[in-house]
């Protein structure tokens, strides 16, 4: 059985490099105009996170000179005339789990770090999803409408949420707050669905018009408490049951399409969006389908994509065929018995390349924060927050996917546009896509780059409103010198082993 817990595989971008380059070539929401690029002026200002203990250390300032005549091309070429996506922004997920985590902290504990992570004069994270009632990642199963069958949802209430995940949320959109949060179901209420229960089995369509009223009033009443939601997805992994292990909800294409018809006319008051799929890439075919009908493209132009199964390119086929299409990348996390759990920020740099290359204007991560055994959780897996922080001593800990992510999130604002970017052979638009080695005995997520892909370096380019640009390199391997052009101009950085490292210059 397929569940989100499937080892991701990367195929080299030189497979589907076709795929990739007609996403380059779109321009998606782009607030940066593109025009005749203009050489660096200034040297480029670097970060670094390390093997050797640096975590977003101020590096060496790289000097620009212009490129000669017969020189031999630069590793990496940036090309700012080429824009892709729009940038929203990096993030995680609110979990019940992850809300409660952060609750045992002290007021101040808890507010510094979530001004560390979410500050923008800080760590810059923007996005953050919210289970609509209770994920595998919570202290309990429940809805907000538990009980009987109530077709009218009069008994329908946030009261769970009132103790730690609205001040939770409150605290982070305090630290920021243009903070953008989407809320994803695992599962309707039991009483709406043919098992009588959260945990797998599929509702009873003749409850469908009730279940969009359902979300209208989640939506409402987190507008109420002081939290806006700008997306909901219809339905987390929308291809899985989970084996009744967890709160899970499979949905047909035609009932799917029957809840957006609902639910759409209901969400236009509050401006609030709604996305599909919610699932991994091999199931880009179910969004093509969909994608075609109008009923449902009426209300319905995003994709939210999982990297669990299935190539980062098979984005691009969803792209190539709607370009107008908005896409983001909603899940993905590590195992917390991982060895390399807390130094692996170089196979997320790689992912995050693999990721930016193929269309997403965002990355949120699974659970924002858990303890050091990967809960509280009531499913089946062995997830790790992003940051973990110890039951007992309340010690936090900065994980590798942490810093991997908190590079990216500091070089890529809101606003700012992905460019393209490209290897000395020319080998695949902005990245040279993550090569994933043979999974690990135990292993139930994301699995690390082999020694063949340990040589290469991964890149993503990203242009701001201003003209400056960003480049973000992730040098798996032993420590390399390599070239960076850029409208006919070129500089050398020395990358230190297993490290990334973020470049901004004008």
């Amino acid at each position: 059985m397929t569940t989100r817990r499937e080892v991701l595989k990367y195929a080299g971008l030189g497979v589907g490099a076709a795929t990739a380059a007609s996403v380059l070539g779109v321009t998606v929401n782009a607030k940066v105009t593109a025009n005749q690029a203009q050489p660096p002026t200034k040297p480029a200002q670097t970060e670094v996170t390390d093997k050797s203990g640096k975590r977003l250390a101020a590096g060496a300032e790289i000097a620009w000179t212009k490129v000669a005549k017969k020189a031999a091309p630069a590793d990496v070429i940036v090309d700012p005339t080429k824009p892709a996506q729009t940038i929203l922004g990096f993030g995680a997920a609110f979990t019940d789990a992850s809300c409660f985590t952060l609750s045992r902290l002290s007021d101040s504990d808890r507010a510094n770090l979530l001004h560390t992570m979410f500050g923008q004069d800080q760590h810059a994270l923007s996005t953050g999803r919210i289970p609509i009632g209770a994920s595998d990642y919570s202290t309990a199963a429940y809805s907000y409408d538990d009980g009987a069958a109530d077709p009218e949802l009069k008994r329908f209430s946030i009261d769970h949420d009132h103790d730690y995940v609205l001040p939770t949320l409150r605290a982070a959109l305090n630290a920021n707050p243009d903070l953008f949060l989407f809320g994803s179901p695992w599962s309707p209420p039991g009483w709406m669905k043919y098992s009588n229960s959260m945990l797998g089995g599929n509702i009873r369509p003749e409850n469908i018009p009730t279940y969009a009223r359902y979300f209208q009033k989640f939506v409402e009443e987190y507008a109420t408490a002081g939290v806006k939601v700008r997306a909901v997805t219809t339905q987390n992994e929308i291809d899985a049951d989970q084996g009744g292990r967890m709160p899970a909800c499979p949905w047909p294409e035609e009932d799917e399409e029957r809840l957006v018809a609902a639910l759409g006319p209901l969400l236009e008051a509050s401006g609030t969006k709604i996305w599909t799929l919610d699932h991994n890439y091999n199931l880009f075919g179910r969004a093509l389908d969909q994608l075609s009908r109008p009923r449902f493209k009426k209300y319905v132009n995003t994709v939210a994509w999982h990297g669990y199964v299935g190539t980062p390119e098979m984005m691009g086929n969803v792209k190539q065929k709607f370009p107008d299409v908005e896409m983001h990348w909603t899940e993905g996390g590590d195992d917390y018995k991982f060895p390399d759990y807390l130094t692996n920020w170089s196979k997320w740099g790689a992912t995050f390349a693999g990721i930016l290359a193929n269309g997403p204007q965002s990355i949120t991560m699974w659970n924002l924060a858990l303890d050091e055994r990967g809960r509280p959780n009531i499913g089946p897996f062995d997830c790790g927050g992003l940051v973990q922080i110890h039951s007992v001593t309340k010690e936090i800990t900065q994980t590798g996917l942490y810093w991997a992510l908190v590079h990216h999130a500091r070089a890529f604002r809101r606003g700012c546009v992905i460019v393209a970017s490209h290897a000395a052979n020319g080998d695949a638009p902005a990245v040279n896509a993550a090569l994933i080695g043979q999974p690990a005995p135990s292993s139930t997520l994301t699995a690390t780059p082999n020694t063949a892909a340990m040589s290469r370096v991964y890149h993503t380019a990203a242009k701001n409103s201003d003209g400056s640009l960003a480049l973000v390199l992730t040098n798996p391997g032993d420590a390399k010198d390599v070239t960076v052009a850029c409208a006919g101009q070129t500089a050398k950085i020395s990358l230190t082993v297993d490290s990334i490292t973020t470049l901004r210059w004008s």
